[in-house]
């Protein structure tokens, strides 16, 4: 059986800009801790170097792995540390040349020694990997980990581990619908007559109770909601030496032409009220995107859905079917995540989302995979419909590279979520006025062509800045 994963498994809160180059990290530095503790005793440490190979090398100043690895070596939560904080906490390590592990023990620290960026090294197991190298005085200790994507890790120790069991009974708990591929999923729904969003919610009563699921489901959708109103009232350009100017912020003053509000609810309403013309609605979906990926880009905190890099594709989805589809309801907030976890569920265990793996079809594809699912769902379509509106969301952007400029996640990468986005809500209305038994494309076909995909495509695509769009600016710009 495979390990099952949670609806908060897909929806993490993090920090931008990257799942899977910031976070997963983040989650390795601090799950390096952990290890010292039990191992060696974090006041038997001498020194730590991190090792960063492949494409965490390649795009990891630009995406903020090195800052990632140090606050986790530092034991801050990416959940709760303060995002303002964050660059003077960065800045004292660099120019006192000193690291406080895990918050407890002073460790010397020199920036250009002890984190090494191995741009043509390769680990086996995925393209990002990193090593902490961790010295006492008897003795030198290795920890390998793997960034999977969407906030993923694996270590070296889990994977040794997973070899071993391959023949022996899992000790994975069992839930009530497991399953592996939308056949699997579509069969539970048959046979029990459930939509999709409850044959996920059943599956995590096994493990939370009801009204604490509700409660974690309902702060996702807060934090989504307040990165998207952050990034409407944020203006100014984004890190990292493009010049990119944000333009969620003007955007969102010229569409409600500067009339007054106090708060998000009141700010809602106002745009509710501007009416439901097409290029009205098209703008604000736009605008929604925009404002959570120049968050993301900013460092700041997003939820990843499935992942940072696509972190607002789901939220402009949910809030376009809040705002003009009238379903402002806890219940439909709450099914729209459950029904949208189930998709990147099925990308995850028959595919990647990783674009370090399969390119940006992996991400910006799969979150507008998972988004037009649930919209259908929640605009009423049956489970086949909310499957073939995967189908189709993912059939078109089959393909998708990764080529961030300068390795940061703005061009195109913002961009591309509100295309994403839209894509979605097409695919949604396509599914609801169709009859998904005359389909000829499943959505498992379409996990399997994506996944082969990823495996045809040019490893320059892949999230390393070696090709595409990130070769055509000039480097001098594209440095950070």
């Amino acid at each position: 059986m495979e390990k099952f994963i949670s609806v908060f498994d897909m929806f993490k809160i993090a920090v931008g800009p990257s799942s899977s180059h910031t976070l997963g990290p983040w989650v390795a530095a601090r799950q390096c801790l952990v290890e010292i503790e039990h191992r060696i005793g974090i006041e038997n440490v001498l020194s730590v170097k991190v090792l960063l190979y492949g494409s965490l090398a390649k795009t990891g100043k630009g995406h903020g792995t090195d800052l990632a690895v140090m606050m986790g070596l530092m034991g801050e939560d990416p959940i709760t540390t303060s995002t303002e904080l964050m660059a003077s906490k960065i800045d004292a390590i660099k120019l006192n040349h000193s690291l406080l592990l895990n918050g407890k023990h002073e460790l010397l620290f020199i920036y250009d020694e002890h984190i090494q960026f191995l741009k043509n090294q390769l680990l086996p197991h995925h393209p990002n990997a990193l090593s902490f190298i961790v010295q006492t005085e008897l003795a030198a200790f290795t920890f390998t980990y793997y960034s999977i994507g969407g906030g993923f890790i694996e270590s070296e120790k889990d994977i040794s581990n997973s070899l071993k069991q391959l023949n022996t009974v899992s000790e994975e708990k069992e839930m009530p619908f497991n399953f592996i591929t939308t056949n699997d999923l579509l069969h539970w729904c048959m046979k029990t007559g459930l939509p999709i969003s409850d044959i996920i919610r059943e599956n995590e009563k096994n493990i939370l109770e009801e009204s604490l699921l509700d409660s974690q489901l309902d702060h996702i959708w807060q934090t989504m909601l307040d990165c998207i109103y952050k990034g409407c009232h944020t203006e100014g350009t984004l890190p990292g030496g493009l010049q990119v100017r944000r333009r969620a912020y003007d955007l969102n003053k010229k569409l409600l032409k500067d009339q007054h509000y106090t708060d998000q609810k009141s700010w809602m309403e106002l745009i509710q009220k501007g009416g439901t013309d097409f290029k009205y609605i098209l703008d604000w979906v736009s605008c929604f995107a925009l404002a959570v990926n120049e968050e993301n880009a900013s460092f700041g905190r997003v939820v990843t859905a499935p992942t940072n890099g696509a972190a607002g594709v789901i939220p402009s989805v949910l809030l376009y079917s809040i705002l003009f589809c009238n379903k402002n309801t806890p219940t439909a907030i709450r099914n729209f995540l459950f029904t949208s976890s189930a998709i990147g569920i099925l990308f995850k265990n028959g595919a990647t989302i990783s674009a370090a793996m399969g390119g940006c079809q992996a991400e910006i594809g799969v979150s507008s995979a998972m988004a037009a699912a649930a919209l259908t769902e929640v605009l009423g379509g049956n489970q086949k419909q909310c499957l073939m509106a995967g189908e189709i969301a993912m059939e078109h952007h089959l393909g998708l590279t990764c080529d961030p400029v300068g390795g940061l996640v703005q061009i195109p990468c913002i961009e591309r979520n509100t295309m994403g986005a839209i894509k979605a809500i097409t695919a949604a209305q396509l599914a609801l006025q169709s009859k998904p038994d005359f389909a000829l494309v499943s959505l498992d076909k379409v996990i399997n062509t994506m996944w082969n995909t990823a495996q045809d495509m040019n490893v320059k695509y892949k999230e390393t800045a070696d090709g595409g769009l990130a070769i055509q600016i000039p480097i001098a710009l594209a440095e950070c």
